[in-house]
């Protein structure tokens, strides 16, 4: 039996004990309280509030943009949705990158403002005194390796990363860091699937992947993805469950239709 079902809402321990137990776990970004509703109530165990919400919901061509203030936002109308699902918040680029003591602040403002349940980062070694200051607080980290969108132009491409040996040795060391440091989770994006498997058996905390094959403890999709909201973005490892775009497309469409043409509102749709 899932053990989602004997509890009223998904913690960090959960996460843990579905690793033990081989369960998979299922991760979705929202940003907004009516999707994050639907994404909570149809059973997901992690809502992330990512800062994909800079593409997703204000255009933007690369996660960077978007403000601290404005993912605290976000993530205050997500948790006022979430009754059962963990929610983690994504620190947006600028926010702990070379200052554990900014890191903290903004870590401590997501928690209190918006009312999180843990904080996302990316990175390795690199940012351990940032990791590890968060955690000294109390507030769970949940790391993130391999391609990680806010270095795009460090990597100057959105290719599958850790390819190569050397870079695919420094995942190797890094995952187990994030662990050491005390982090309950980390997410392995755009990987090869072998190096994601190898990680997440030696790893006692769980993996969430994106891109990184199917032996990943969990796993997670940009919710406009997987919806086929987004048109045209179509990388392999993305699934579309629906294509809402046309759907809502031809809705409007309808709407704007029956608008010009006086066909709504019609006599039993007015007072």
């Amino acid at each position: 039996m899932s053990v989602n079902k004997e509890i009223k809402r998904i913690t960090t321990n959960t996460i843990q004990e579905m690793k033990v137990r081989g369960e998979k776990i299922s991760m979705l970004t929202a940003y907004d309280y009516s999707m994050a509703t639907i994404v909570d109530e149809a059973g997901t165990d992690i809502i992330l509030v990512g800062d994909s919400a800079s593409n997703v919901m204000a255009g933007h061509e690369t996660t960077l943009p978007i403000t601290l203030d404005q993912m605290i936002y976000h993530a205050s109308s997500v948790v006022r949705a979430a009754k059962r699902a963990l929610v983690v918040v994504d620190l947006p680029f600028g926010s702990y990158q070379g200052n554990s003591k900014e890191a903290l602040n903004s870590a401590i403002r997501i928690m209190k403002e918006a009312g999180a349940h843990a904080v996302k980062i990316e990175g390795g070694v690199e940012i351990a005194e940032s990791v590890s200051r968060i955690l000294t607080a109390g507030i769970p980290v949940m790391g993130h390796l391999g391609l990680t969108p806010q270095s795009i132009y460090k990597f100057g491409t959105y290719t599958v990363r850790a390819k190569h040996e050397a870079e695919a040795q420094k995942l190797r060391e890094d995952a187990l860091k994030l662990q050491e440091l005390g982090c309950f989770g980390v997410v392995l994006e755009k990987i090869p699937a072998k190096l994601a498997q190898e990680v997440s058996e030696s790893l006692q905390i769980p993996t969430i992947g994106i891109g990184a094959g199917q032996h990943c403890d969990g796993q997670v999709l940009v919710i406009h993805d997987m919806l086929g909201i987004n048109k045209g973005f179509k990388p392999r490892f993305l699934r579309q469950y629906s294509n809402l775009y046309d759907i809502m497309h031809d809705a409007i469409k309808n709407y704007n239709t029956d608008v010009k043409s006086n066909g709504f509102p019609n006599e039993k749709e007015q007072y």
